[in-house]
């Protein structure tokens, strides 16, 4: 139902916590099967809030979810009313307790925060997502609210689970969209056995992102979402469930 292996081999800000889920567990049946935690897939609504029900225990709130449309809108989750489902592809908060969420099975969930752990963001970021520009786009309004608070902070990375490098086929679209901004990404495609397709690294061309907007601290990406039966593929399966990645800022009484 979790997947803590990544939270075990990280380092977290004493007043961050985070948290990985994979596909079992749960009460959807196949295809969904089983921990199904997306509205928008075709599950059983009624059994998705059954599924969501069992993260009341890990979690201080409900999430935040999103409506994730593969852009790069970034909400500001600050602001959140408490009702709204916000159109975007990632979200940055500064408040306690706050869950951001981002739900996948395929595409690179990453969450973010400041070494301080005042500042979190959470991060679909499928191909078109990086190609837009959604992680620079996230730490950007981490920035600003980092200067608010007059802080000098780093912020952090961590990886959830994606399709990794041996099974992630695109077509020379995909190839040119990233060599094109920038050549050095050719590094994070391979040739395919199939002809006028590449084998793409999603995690490596997400490292390049944050490593050009100076974020070299970054946890996680060494699993497939394809290759691994614990976990949902789109790719895969292509009628299946989806799982989420949390982040929100623990409210520590000294």
């Amino acid at each position: 139902m979790f997947d803590d292996s990544i939270k075990a081999n990280c380092f977290i800000p004493q007043n961050i916590d985070i948290l990985f889920t994979n596909r079992s567990g749960g009460y959807s049946l196949p295809p969904y099967d089983s921990f199904n935690l997306a509205t928008h897939v075709g599950d059983n609504l009624n059994v998705v809030e059954r599924n969501r029900g069992l993260l009341i225990e890990k979690l201080p709130n409900q999430p935040i979810w999103l409506n994730q449309i593969h852009g790069s809108e970034v909400f500001d989750a600050d602001v959140w009313n408490g009702n709204l489902i916000p159109t975007a592809d990632a979200a940055v908060t500064t408040k306690k307790n706050r869950v951001l969420a981002i739900l996948t099975a395929d595409c690179l969930p990453i969450l973010l925060s400041t070494t301080d752990g005042s500042v979190i963001g959470a991060v679909h970021a499928g191909w078109r997502g990086l190609a837009s520009g959604v992680i620079e786009k996230t730490v950007e309004l981490m920035r600003e609210k980092i200067i608010i608070q007059d802080s000098q902070q780093k912020i952090r990375a961590y990886f959830g689970v994606a399709i990794g490098p041996r099974s992630f086929e695109v077509g020379e679209d995909v190839v040119s969209v990233f060599v094109d901004y920038d050549p050095r990404a050719l590094k994070s495609f391979a040739s395919s056995k199939q002809a006028g397709k590449y084998l793409a690294d999603i995690y490596g061309l997400a490292k390049d992102r944050l490593h050009a907007v100076g974020i070299n601290d970054i946890d996680g990406g060494d699993n497939c979402t394809y290759e691994n039966m614990n976990f949902f593929s789109y790719r895969r399966d292509r009628i299946t469930g989806r799982m989420a990645s949390f982040i929100w800022i623990k409210n520590i009484i000294s």
